[in-house]
Parts: structure tokens; C-alpha cells; sequence
């Protein structure tokens, strides 16, 4: 929302291969849809106002640098009618020493006068490495600048630091927190992460130890928002085997109090609420999320919106005005994509301006539910299952669809992919397998690669339930995955052949040691050979080395420029189940990344998918 209230940027698709920043008009809903793909990758990931009428965005797109491919963003300011582009990162004068790969982030939106506080990349000029002149061409890292949307002008606000990797404001314009990531000799990762805050702002010296974290680790707090209002910040740390949410006190005291843990899952992040991030309350997910409100008014708030909003219990304050008089409102539901609202305080009015997919207005969906079934071993293991819109709940084509990350788990809410199996006549169940995050230490175990076994056979387990349930017809059970859920229905028909019918992989892992290579020549290879493990669990746990077990049909889908999983797997995989004599398909798309962020593409994935499921059921 822009700092008078009056207009909302929202990011939307926009034709077959791109995104749009749309503004809305609060007062009339008028819409302005403003193009910001180049149709060749680059897209908006995040906006928001420096002005009442100058916007900021990030962009994400992929390049080869160094012969490698690698991702870069770019920040760019424009007004709200589109015109008056400006690039905000830092300009060279001489020849650049190294790639501008990030080129910064709005850390603070401050008031709305035009000008944000920035975290910008500093890369020295080639001429100026290891010169004894300190000049602007010699610095190196990441720093902080008060920049000027409109006219690009900036005054540093603190000195590049080489090995940081992120700063926190207070919303009152200081820099307060410090991140960062120290490399060893060889330039890796050591997989630390150093925390220094600022008692009085950043500016120069004077920071002190926060906490050290390691990866993995929930023993040291780690901070995610500062609000200036109290002058704390919000940190998480382990409690009892699960995160807890801290507040601490920056005064220099380092006062911590916990504010806010719940005993069955994990509190992982903070509500802010206006240009300056104030912090009004915690989040979490047991079936569905929860929020904990700090401040009574918006407790109070949230609890009246609820009850006029009963079918879209899902609400979120996602944007305010500069003075917080009005609020850009979200309210959806698992059967509602959801709607944007402005709500006015001094009215207590509530505007609707726009749907998050408007396409489907009147479109009957499948409830999704919070169920729990028992694994091999006895242990409960939560899940959502959603059924076809119409009451049918016996004997039905079903899809096992384990989530990605594997550091992740899903939420009850609006889910694309299963809405359209669920409208396509399939039962889906999502498992959240053990080495799922958010369920405290005890669930995620040692990371669901490390701990494949466990992890897909929590996944298998899910379709024998919905199988002796009787929601599933034995002979129409497929399993459906995307990146570490491909791999987890990859695997499952390794560890057992006969139970699925038909596998779906989206961007899948198939072979782990391949994963270990792929991040040879990055800074993380070290801690990526960590999360994967070595040893025979390793040849075991790769699909693409048993490929004799399928008795399944596969169908692989793959973008060709794929960074976190390389699309070299899903052409080993399926060569691998030819060269068996098994029945495999790969669909490659062109010039897509791991999201496979393309209408068209999408629209294709999902026809074939249907189509391959069913003809496979028929059988």
C-alpha cells in the first residue's frame, strides 16, 4: 500500500511468460498492469512505495557469469504510471573486479519521501583491488546507503563489510543488526553465522556480539526483525526441542525475554505491520496457522474481521499507510484463493479491491482437511487431505503429493497444484514426513536426505492409509512430487514397486551424489555435502541407481535452466529407466527455472499429468 493509502501494487502473471506489478486505485479500483518481465527470465519477485507515487522492485533472473550459471536480482525504481525507470544498484566507473550478482535490498521504507534505506553491493574496480588509496573503487562487500529512488543520489550510512550477507534496520532509520557469514581459507562457507548489533544505530564502529549460530543448530538466537519502537529485537531459539520467539533488549544489556513458543510446533516468524516494521505479533502452524497478537488493538482487529470475514479465516495484515490509518487486508480460505481488501480505521469500512485469482471466482474446490495416520512404526504423522468438490469420498483416484525442501512443510490454505487434482476428480493427501520443518528438532531428525528412509516411508505410508481408509482405489493410487517431493516419489517406488501406479516428478533429485556435485564451485559445497551425507545411504538412497525396480510408469517434468536441482538428474533418471526397459517421460522446458514460472508451461505440466495419471489407472 502506498503511504497515502491510496493505490496497492500487486504482483500478477501477465500473458504466458511474465509478471506485473498492477495498481490498483483504492478509490475507484481502477487497474494499471505494468510489465516487468524482459520475456527472457527476468521477473518481479518483491515491491513496494518509496513514495506516494514511485515504486521499488526487485528483480530475480539467471545469467552466465564465469562460465557458470548463476542467479542476480536488480533493483529498480519507477512511478506509478510505469514511466521514469531507475536502476538502484551501485554504478562502476572502471571495469568491475568481480559480478554484481546482488545488487541490494530495501531494508527500511522509512516515511515516504522518496528516499529508502538500502543494503548495496559494493564491487571494487579491477584497477583498484589491492590499492592503498581508499577510494569509493576499492570498496568491497556488502554496505548500507540512504538512496534516492527518483535520482539514484545516495550517502552511505555504513562501510561495505566483505563478508556480510544481510543488515537489519530499526525502522527509524538506523542500522541495528549485523549478519555475517564467515568463508574459510579456501573461500567456503564454514556454515556460521555471526550476528553484531548496534546499541545506537549502524554508522560506523561500535558493534557488539549479538549471538554465533550454527547451521542446524537452534542453541544461539537468531534474529529476524528489529522494531525501534521498543528498541528490541525478535530473535528465535530452541525450547524444549522446538523454536521459541525472544524479544532483546539493544540498549546493551542484551535482556532476553521469551514472548511467545508453542509446545507442539515451532514459532519461526514475526508479524510487522506498517513502513516502519513495528512487530505486533508471532506466527505459527499447528493444523493451520496461528497468529499471537503482541498489540491489542490489532488483536481486537483481527478477531472483528474474522467474524465479518467468516468464510476466509485465513487473514493477514499485509501493508499499511504511512500513519496506519488504513490497512491492505488479506482474507482467503482452503476453497478461496483470497481477496484484498483496504480497511479504513476511522470508518471501520472494509473495501474489497481485488481478487488473488480473480479466474476463479465461482469454481467449486475441495476442502482441504487436517488428518493424522499411522506410520510403519506407530507414530503419528500429520497430513492434509483434500477430496473432490462434489461428496465423494470412497474408492477414488488419489495422489500421495509430498511436499519439496525438504526443510519445509505445508499449510492449510489455497494450494494450486492440488485444486486441480481435486477439481480433476483425485483424493490428494500432503504427508508431512519426518524431516519436515516447523515440528521441532525431534521431527526434522537429521534433515529428510540424511534421513531418507524414515522420510519416504512416512511418504509410502500416506498412500497405504488412504488405501485401507478406503478413500483410495488400490489401482488408481499415483504419487506426485516436486523437487524434494519428485525425488521422494521417485524413491518411494524404489523402496516399494508395487504400491503406486504412476509417478509425476517435478524438478526432481534423483541421484544425491549428483546434488553434492552440482555445488562444486559455490561457497556452500561444504555444507551441501553435509545436508546430503556419504557412504552407501547415499547410493541407496539415489533413485537413478535402481531404476531395475520400477514397475510404474514415470513422467518427469524439468526447466532447462534449473538452479537448485540441475536438469541434468531428470535426463539420467530417464535414461537410466530406458536403458531398464521401463516406461518413462520427460518433458523439458526451455529457459524456466526450478518454479517453472510460466502460465503456458504450467497449463501444459498439468494436462499432461491428468492425462498420464488416468491412462496409467486405466491399465
Amino acid at each position: 500500500m502506498s503511504p497515502d493509502g491510496r493505490r496497492v501494487a500487486i504482483l500478477t502473471s501477465m500473458g504466458t511468460r511474465g509478471d506485473a506489478a498492477v495498481i490498483v486505485d483504492a478509490d475507484t479500483g481502477a487497474t494499471t498492469p505494468i510489465g516487468l518481465s524482459d520475456g527472457n527470465g527476468l521477473q518481479p519477485v518483491r515491491c513496494g512505495w518509496s513514495s506516494p507515487t514511485r515504486i521499488v522492485c526487485k528483480l530475480y533472473g539467471i545469467s552466465d557469469a564465469l562460465e557458470r550459471r548463476v542467479s542476480y536480482t536488480r533493483l529498480v525504481g519507477f512511478d506509478a504510471d510505469g514511466t521514469h525507470l531507475l536502476p538502484l544498484g551501485r554504478k562502476l566507473r572502471g571495469l568491475a573486479s568481480r559480478p554484481n550478482q546482488f545488487d541490494g535490498n530495501v531494508i527500511d521504507w522509512r516515511s515516504g519521501d522518496g528516499w529508502v534505506l538500502m543494503s548495496r553491493d559494493f564491487v571494487p574496480e579491477a584497477d583498484a583491488t589491492g590499492s592503498n588509496i581508499r577510494g569509493t573503487g576499492s570498496r568491497d562487500g556488502l554496505g548500507v546507503e540512504l538512496v534516492d529512488t527518483v535520482t539514484g543520489k545516495a550517502q552511505l550510512v555504513e562501510r561495505p563489510d566483505s563478508e556480510a550477507t544481510d543488515y537489519l534496520a530499526d525502522g527509524q532509520g538506523n542500522i541495528r543488526i549485523k549478519e555475517v557469514m564467515p568463508r574459510d581459507g579456501t573461500g567456503l562457507l564454514t556454515g556460521e553465522t555471526i550476528y553484531r548489533y548496534h546499541p545506537t544505530g549502524g554508522g560506523g564502529g561500535g558493534w557488539q556480539p549479538f549471538s554465533r549460530a550454527r547451521a542446524n543448530s537452534h542453541d544461539a538466537l537468531e534474529p529476524l526483525a528489529v522494531d525501534g519502537t521498543r528498541d528490541v529485537a525478535f530473535a528465535t531459539r530452541g525450547l524444549n526441542g522446538r523454536l521459541a520467539l525472544y524479544s532483546v533488549k539493544l540498549d546493551g544489556s542484551m535482556a532476553t525475554e521469551l514472548v511467545a513458543s508453542n509446545p507442539e510446533v515451532d514459532v519461526t516468524s514475526v508479524v510487522t505491520i506498517g513502513r516502519r516494521g513495528r512487530v505486533i505479533g508471532a506466527t505459527y502452524v499447528t493444523d493451520r496457522r496461528q497468529t499471537d497478537y503482541f498489540d491489542p488493538d490489532y488483536r481486537k482487529l483481527a478477531a472483528a474481521l474474522a467474524r465479518a470475514l467468516p468464510r476466509t479465516p485465513l487473514i493477514r495484515f499485509v501493508g499499511a499507510n504511512a500513519d496506519e490509518s488504513q490497512l491492505l487486508v488479506f482474507a482467503g480460505s482452503d476453497v478461496d484463493p483470497g481477496t484484498y481488501y483496504r480497511f479504513t480505521k476511522a470508518t471501520r469500512r472494509l473495501d474489497a479491491l481485488v481478487g488473488a485469482r480473480p479466474a476463479l471466482d465461482g469454481v467449486a474446490m475441495g476442502e482441504m482437511k487436517a488428518v493424522r495416520f499411522p506410520a510403519a512404526d506407530g507414530t503419528m504423522v500429520p497430513a492434509y487431505l483434500t477430496l473432490p468438490p462434489g461428496g465423494a469420498a470412497r474408492g477414488l483416484p488419489a495422489i500421495v503429493m509430498p511436499h519439496g525442501g525438504p526443510s519445509y512443510r505445508d499449510e492449510w490454505g489455497f494450494d494450486w497444484l492440488v485444486q486441480f487434482f481435486a477439481a480433476s476428480g483425485y483424493a490428494v493427501i500432503q504427508p508431512q514426513y519426518r524431516g519436515s520443518s516447523g515440528y521441532g528438532d525431534g521431527w526434522f531428525a537429521n534433515n529428510a536426505f540424511r534421513s531418507w528412509e524414515q522420510a519416504i516411508s512416512d511418504v509410502a505410508d500416506a498412500g497405504r492409509w488412504l488405501v485401507k481408509e478406503g478413500i483410495a482405489d488400490p489401482k488408481k493410487l499415483g504419487i506426485v512430487g516436486w523437487s524434494y517431493g519428485g525425488y521422494a516419489a521417485l524413491q518411494a517406488n524404489v523402496i516399494d514397486p508395487d504400491l503406486f501406479r504412476a509417478v509425476v516428478a517435478i524438478a526432481p533429485v534423483t541421484d544425491l551424489a549428483a546434488t553434492k556435485r552440482e555445488a562444486v564451485g559455490f561457497t556452500n559445497r561444504v555444507l551441501v555435502a553435509e545436508q546430503i551425507g556419504s557412504g552407501e545411504a547415499v547410493a541407496k538412497g539415489s533413485p537413478a541407481r535402481h531404476a531395475d525396480r520400477f514397475k510404474a510408469p514415470v513422467l518427469m517434468f524439468h526447466g532447462d535452466t534449473d538452479l537448485n536441482v540441475g536438469v541434468a538428474q531428470s535426463k539420467l533418471m530417464d535414461k537410466r529407466l530406458r536403458d531398464a526397459g521401463k516406461q518413462s517421460t520427460l518433458v523439458v522446458f526451455p529457459g524456466l527455472d526450478h518454479q517453472i514460472d510460466d502460465a503456458a508451461a504450467r497449463t501444459e505440466m498439468l494436462a499432461k499429468s491428468d492425462a498420464f495419471l488416468k491412462a496409467a489407472f486405466a491399465q
